[in-house]
C-alpha cells in the first residue's frame, strides 16, 4: 500500500446524504476477483443514463472535477452493506480522500485499510467547502495528513482529528498484512522454537 502524507487534488461533491455501498459500486459488477478495475463503476447508476451514456446532471461528470482525488459528501456515507468493493471504486476511480461529516463504521475502517483518508468535519465545515467548490472552478485542497491538516489557496485552514493508529497506518502505508511482516523476524524466530519443542 502506498504511503499517504500529503496531496493536493482536485475537489469534487457528491451533494447527497446516506450514499450506501450499492450507490458507491453496485452489486452487479462485484464479479471481478482483482481489487483494481472497479473505478469505471463508481457511482454507475448515477453516472450513467439507461444507454451507458454520460449523465449530466450527475456533479462528478462535469468537466471541472475531471482527475479530481478529494471527494466530499454528506452525512453517513458508505452506509448499506459491507462490501470492500467500495473503497476499491473509490480508490480505483481516483480518490485519495473522502470528506463527510460521517461514514458508516465498516465504510470507514475499510477506507483505512485500503489507502484512502476519510475525515470527519462538522456539517458546517462541509457547507463551506460546498461552497467553495462550487464557487471556484478547479477547487483544490492540500491534505497534510502529517499535521492533521486542510488547507486551500484562499486562506482555508482546518485541524482534522483521527485516531493515531490508524493515522499511522497511512502515513507508513500499511495494511493488516504490511502490519505483520513488520514483525516477520520474530515470527521466524517463534515458528523456529516451536519446531524445535515439536521435533526435538
Amino acid at each position: 500500500m502506498e504511503a499517504f502524507k500529503k496531496i493536493t487534488g482536485i475537489v469534487a461533491p457528491v451533494d447527497r446524504v446516506n450514499v450506501d455501498t450499492d450507490a458507491i459500486i453496485p452489486k452487479q459488477f462485484l464479479k471481478r476477483i482483482e481489487r483494481t478495475g472497479f473505478g469505471q463503476f463508481l457511482f454507475y447508476e448515477w453516472r450513467f443514463d439507461e444507454a451507458g451514456n454520460d449523465n449530466p446532471a450527475f456533479e462528478m461528470n462535469k468537466p471541472r472535477y475531471q482527475g479530481a482525488s478529494v471527494l466530499i459528501s454528506r452525512a453517513n456515507f458508505g452506509c448499506g452493506s459491507s462490501r470492500e468493493h467500495a473503497p476499491w471504486a473509490i480508490m480505483d476511480y481516483g480518490f485519495k480522500v473522502v470528506i463527510a461529516p460521517s461514514f458508516a463504521d465498516i465504510f470507514y475502517n475499510n477506507c483505512f485499510k485500503n489507502g484512502i483518508l476519510p475525515i470527519k468535519l462538522s456539517e458546517e465545515q462541509v457547507d463551506d467547502l460546498f461552497n467553495r467548490t462550487a464557487a471556484q472552478e478547479g477547487y483544490e485542497l492540500t491534505v497534510d495528513l502529517e499535521n492533521n491538516t486542510l488547507s486551500d489557496g484562499n486562506g482555508l485552514q482546518i485541524k482534522f482529528q483521527l485516531d493515531e493508529h490508524r493515522r499511522q497506518f497511512l502515513l507508513l502505508g500499511l495494511d493488516d498484512i504490511g502490519l505483520t511482516l513488520q514483525h516477520d523476524d520474530e515470527i521466524a524466530a517463534y515458528e523456529e522454537r516451536h519446531a524445535a519443542k515439536l521435533f526435538g
